[in-house]
């Protein structure tokens, strides 16, 4: 991977599970970034606004800090990964309790520059 042409962005704290998540950062993945932002915007999932965000920090660093091409970059990679879980205790019949578990994400996107789009093998 050439260091010069990808641009990085992460959230540590998404608060969602990582496979809702993963449903949504594995559909923008090989996309030029406009259509990837078009599809996150009209997306009715709630959690693609954050995701929004992290591809527009990604875009900006790709802009400011590695002087790329904006109308060349695509999304390489996307991942997900898992934070920490929140427990939480719901009460219950009889003196009982039962557990909640309120987990968290990790999400990167790493942007590249092509002169020209790749064919993926079908």
């Amino acid at each position: 991977m050439n260091q010069n042409l990808t641009a990085i962005a992460k959230d540590n704290m998404v608060r969602i599970s990582p496979n809702k998540l993963s449903i949504i950062v594995k559909s923008i993945v090989n996309m030029n970034v406009n259509s990837a932002i078009n599809q996150l915007q009209f997306s009715s999932k709630r959690i693609s606004r954050t995701i929004l965000k992290v591809l527009n920090a990604a875009v900006a660093n790709a802009e400011n800090n590695k002087q790329l091409d904006i109308d060349n970059l695509f999304v390489k990679e996307a991942f997900v990964g898992k934070s920490l879980r929140m427990k939480r205790w719901r009460p219950r019949a009889k003196g009982r309790a039962a557990s909640i578990i309120k987990p968290f994400s990790k999400v990167t996107i790493v942007l590249e520059e092509r002169s020209e789009i790749k064919k993926e093998k079908l």
